[in-house]
């Protein structure tokens, strides 16, 4: 297989099992390349906080979701080890919500990815940094 290929597999494997984006929070997985992730989520109702913007825990989930598609890109099975997000400008309701993560640097277990969530009008909403660290296992067998 090649890498596109093993990215792409990896992204058919994970998705449907991953009752956490897909289910609660209505994501959809666009893009799984080596190294690099896309995702979508509409802001909806059941998102909004009490300033009736979206809540940053799930623009947070989004980016973190993203990051975990492309960190886990190679079939190596990866987690997060740390991240950080700066929540730039507010989430609201109708707003569609695109996360593209992009690895930076990947040495021996470990790498960086940046996510950059953007809405509808291409404004940056929050950038967030995480770093993996690989585990045993790969998302499918080889």
């Amino acid at each position: 297989m090649t890498p596109q290929e093993v990215a792409r597999k990896v992204g058919e494997t994970m998705f449907p099992v991953d009752v956490a984006s897909k289910d609660t929070m209505g994501m959809e997985l666009l893009v799984c390349e080596p190294g690099r992730a896309v995702m979508r989520m509409e802001v909806k109702a059941l998102h909004l906080n009490g300033h009736k913007i979206c809540h940053g825990g799930f623009i947070f989930t989004l980016a973190d979701s993203t990051f975990a598609f492309a960190c886990n890109s190679y079939n190596k099975n990866a987690v997060a080890a740390g991240c950080s997000i700066e929540f730039l400008r507010p989430g609201k309701l109708g707003d569609v919500l695109t996360c593209e993560g992009v690895e930076q640097t990947l040495s021996g277990r470990h790498g960086i990815y940046d996510m950059k969530v953007t809405n509808q009008n291409d404004e940056v909403v929050a950038v967030f940094r995480g770093k993996s660290a690989q585990i045993a296992g790969t998302v499918f067998p080889e």
